[in-house]
């Protein structure tokens, strides 16, 4: 009997002690102390690691006697780390993760009005911002162009083979299915959509948000491929005062400065900035791949915080530029070489902003913007000079209530814009007055813990072509704290104008004009669906993953048809435009290394009458490749190589495809830092894969630019913040 009860006692004694080298870890949210699933755990003395269940549980069996380290880790919290001592003698240990949204909140997405962090965005935004921003901005310091084109899905197309002007592409959609926004107003549209691009430095800009897809709920005609919102920095009690001087192997200089500081009730920013280039041919042929320019931008802003909860600012946006492209020799001694090829752009742009808001309480608010655009433009060739004035005006009333978990925007809006063209000639002139009407509503509403959904409802009256009514739906799907899906879609429209990428290319010349009797709107409809993953591979290495898949279809598209006088008119078709693809974001991040894999796939075509057809510039395939080495503070170096498939041109070729690879490297002190770029270092030229026009020199008939033209360009410079 008695070496019964001395194997009971056994049994028992090892069972404690087995229970006792087991420890169970329970994990939750600081603030809301809801359990958190996908945490990764790592003990450092035995290397073992473990991920957390649904109630956020960890058991570790088997541990040796001692101390242990653990560390705990996951995207979107603070790692944290512990200690435990084995034998363990307690039911479990609870461990407290901060979230970072704090963190997070800092990057207010603005374009969805909303008050939400972006990782509870129903829409799917993309945002470029703070040290991202800046790495871009050293590549070339004086436009967007580059900025924007190193995104996936987005293409920056050039329309002018010798002055540089260039739109912007989302989706394979031209670029006049594009709004660019400057802090939520539409100054970039009409007549100035060609060189907006090229008149937008990035140094007072705070961050730049990408909508792909319909966004029409909230701004309008003009957001059927999406929209770029190109945000600028507002002032803050620290002072603010950085300047920036770049210098290019093409000939280029640029003196940016910027100024901002908050006093009290009162606030100021200034931006100034100093472009120029003189002409620059690297091919030696003659014709300009970087025109002659010279541009002045002054950009002073004004914030009053009259009280708690009333604030208003007045911005003054103004660009002066002078460019000449064309042939080299002409540029550099005109009198001596009269009949050759030129293009002369002439541009004034000057704009006013007005924002006033005013909050009710802690949950509703109302705001009311006005801006006020006027862009002159004087395009001039051999025997042809196109002279224009467009004024616009922007005037909106909104209301927003954002409560714990449901937020609405409602509101109304008046767009104006009047063109008027200077012209002599017999041609007919192109003058329009096109005035819009505009109400709207967004809701969004927290449906439960794993599901957010954003609806909205918009209708337009648009003189003389009639009413549009937009419905738009988004909804995000918190699959787990790794795994995430937003699915989205809506109508959109775009008014008929005159003043696209093909129109562009001929610099308007025998381009008949819009007839609200003979042409209609624009009507499309479009979804997107995306997946997004976020883990942890090791406590070192983490992983993102976002597979984006989207449709786009427009409705009788407007397209520039060549009459039988030699004239252009442009034709609402028989058919549509359709777009559809992937895109494809990975992310890797190991200690002081990034890097970014990102593909796009493109299938754009157009079907005319039942004859279908690919949609000319646009590549079906597309890699961005990026890795960045960054030691905080110290250093930052980037290397990249971006890959372009054939592309089809308008006159029924096909292009060949191309690389282009870059190198940066920039050295950081406390209050300034030196930098260099060698952008397209393996000189990918189109000038080297044929002839660019056909015909003479003195006039030469245009092929369409799918490739760079100024080649291997080195620009190196100094950032100063004081």
């Amino acid at each position: 009997m008695f070496k019964y009860i001395l194997l009971i006692v056994a049994i028992a004694t090892i069972g404690t002690a087995q229970a006792q080298n087991t420890i169970r870890i329970v994990i939750k949210d600081a603030e809301t102390n809801q359990p958190i699933n996908a945490v990764t755990a790592k003990i450092e003395q035995t290397n073992l690691v473990s991920t957390s269940d649904a109630n956020g549980t960890i058991i570790f069996e088997n541990l040796p006697e001692g101390i242990h380290n653990v560390s705990f880790f996951i995207e979107g919290y603070s790692k944290h780390n512990t200690s435990f001592t084995i034998p363990f003698t307690s039911e479990f240990l609870e461990v407290l993760l901060e979230s970072e949204a704090e963190e997070m909140d800092e990057i207010v997405i603005t374009s969805t009005r909303g008050t939400r962090s972006i990782s509870n965005i129903p829409t799917k935004v993309e945002f470029i911002a703070g040290e991202e921003l800046e790495e871009k901005a050293n590549m070339k310091p004086g436009d967007i162009r580059m900025m924007l084109n190193e995104s996936t899905g987005i293409q920056t197309q050039q329309t002018s083979a010798t002055s540089g002007n260039s739109s912007i592409r989302i989706q394979g959609l031209d670029g006049r299915y594009t709004q660019i926004l400057k802090d939520g107003f539409p100054v970039f549209s009409g007549a100035s959509s060609g060189l907006g691009l090229l008149q937008t430095p990035p140094l007072d800009l705070k961050q730049v948000e990408i909508i792909k897809g319909s966004a029409s709920t909230l701004y309008g005609g003009g957001a059927i491929a999406g929209l770029v919102n190109l945000i600028s920095k507002t002032p803050t009690e620290e002072r603010e005062l950085r300047f920036l001087l770049n210098g290019t192997s093409a000939l280029g200089l640029d003196i940016n400065g910027f100024y901002s500081q908050r006093f009290n009730k009162v606030g100021l920013t200034v931006f100034a900035s100093h472009d120029r280039n003189a002409p620059y041919d690297p091919a030696d042929i003659k014709l300009t791949a970087i025109p002659k320019f010279e541009r002045f931008n002054f950009n002073p802003k004004l914030f009053l915080y009259l009280n708690e909860n009333t604030n208003l600012n007045f911005g003054i946006n103004t660009v002066f530029e002078n460019r000449i492209g064309g042939n080299i020799d002409y540029i550099k001694d005109q009198s001596s070489y009269p009949n050759s090829y030129f293009e002369k752009n002439k541009t004034q742009r000057i704009s006013t902003q007005f924002t006033l808001t005013h909050k009710f309480n802690e949950k509703e608010s109302v705001i009311f913007k006005n801006s006020f655009n006027n862009f002159n433009r004087v395009v001039t060739i051999p025997d042809y000079v196109f002279d224009g004035l467009q004024n616009s005006t922007f005037s909106e009333l909104a209301y927003s209530y954002n409560g714990a978990s449901s937020e609405w925007v409602a509101g109304a809006n008046l767009y104006t814009d009047n063109f008027t063209e200077d012209g002599n000639t017999a041609f007919p002139l192109r003058d329009y007055n096109q005035i819009t009407y505009g109400t709207f509503a967004q809701n969004t509403v927290k449906a439960n813990d794993w599901l957010d959904i954003e609806t909205g409802l918009r209708g337009d009256y648009v003189v003389d072509y009639g009413f549009s009514l937009l419905p738009r739906v988004s909804a995000l799907f918190k699959i787990n704290n790794q795994l995430t899906s937003r699915v989205g879609g809506g109508l959109g429209y775009k008014t008929p104008t005159i003043f696209t990428e093909e129109s562009e290319r001929i610099q308007y010349q025998k381009v008949r004009p819009i007839d609200s009797d003979f042409n209609t709107l624009e009507k499309s409809y479009g979804v997107n669906f995306d997946i997004n993953y976020k883990t942890y591979i090791t406590e070192d290495l983490s992983l993102t993953v976002n597979q984006l898949f989207f449709f786009t279809n427009v409705d009788n598209p407007l397209v520039l048809t060549p009459l039988s006088n030699d004239d252009y008119q442009f034709v609402n078709i028989d058919g549509y435009l359709d777009t559809k693809g992937t895109e494809t974001n990975v992310k890797l991040g190991h200690k002081d290394f990034k890097l970014f894999l990102g593909y796009t796939y493109t299938d754009a075509s157009v079907n005319d009458s039942g004859v279908k057809s690919e949609n000319p510039l646009t590549s079906k395939h597309r890699l961005n490749n990026v890795l960045m080495y960054e030691v905080e503070d110290q250093w930052k170096v980037g290397l990249e190589g971006y890959y372009y498939s054939p592309q089809k041109l308008n006159d029924g070729t096909t292009a060949r495809e191309y690389w282009i690879f870059g190198l940066m490297i920039e050295k950081l002190w406390e209050n300034f830092s030196v930098y260099c770029n060698f952008e397209n270092y393996t000189d990918t030229r189109q000038t080297k894969f044929g002839s660019i026009y056909t015909g003479t020199l003195s006039n030469p008939v245009f092929k369409d630019i799918y490739a760079p033209l100024d080649g291997f360009v080195v620009n190196a410079g100094i950032k100063i913040k004081i």
